[in-house]
């Protein structure tokens, strides 16, 4: 029982060595706000997407909070792994994906890590006119 005790201690102490030299999670209270607008293309994807990079671990939020003029319409949301320069171009990795996105609730969200993102959205092939757009990512 002590045997547990005391690795079970070494092991709460070394996640905390570890979450302080990584920086920690950071609260989604402190999180930064990027905001992007364009146009989606119908039956067609933003092109190119928009990028955005963070180099701490916490939560992230991608909301539409602006669509005309279809402002009623689902739509498509992707974050997909940018690239090392910083580009938004060709066939990304996508992380998560969601294919029935709604104006002002969030589209996708959870946890992140460091790295470079990049965000896109698509004409799930109800737009019958390009639609232009504001989304909102919040990040730590």
């Amino acid at each position: 029982m002590r045997r547990q005790t005391a690795v079970a201690a070494c092991a709460a102490v070394l996640l905390c060595v570890v979450s302080l030299a990584c920086g920690g999670v950071v609260d989604p209270s402190k999180n930064v706000t990027d905001t992007f607008s364009g146009t989606i293309p119908v039956q067609g994807t933003t092109n190119p997407g928009h990028a955005f990079s963070t180099n701490k671990t916490g939560e992230y939020t991608i909301k539409v909070t602006a669509l005309a003029p279809s402002s009623g319409s689902f739509f498509g949301t992707v974050l997909a792994q940018g690239l090392a320069d910083g580009s938004c171009v060709g066939n990304l990795p996508i992380i998560q994906q969601n294919s029935f996105s709604t104006l002002n609730t969030p589209a996708l969200g959870g946890a992140i890590i460091p790295g470079r993102y990049c965000v896109f959205l698509f004409d799930i092939g109800v737009f019958t006119a390009p639609q232009t757009y504001t989304v909102t990512v919040s990040h730590p």
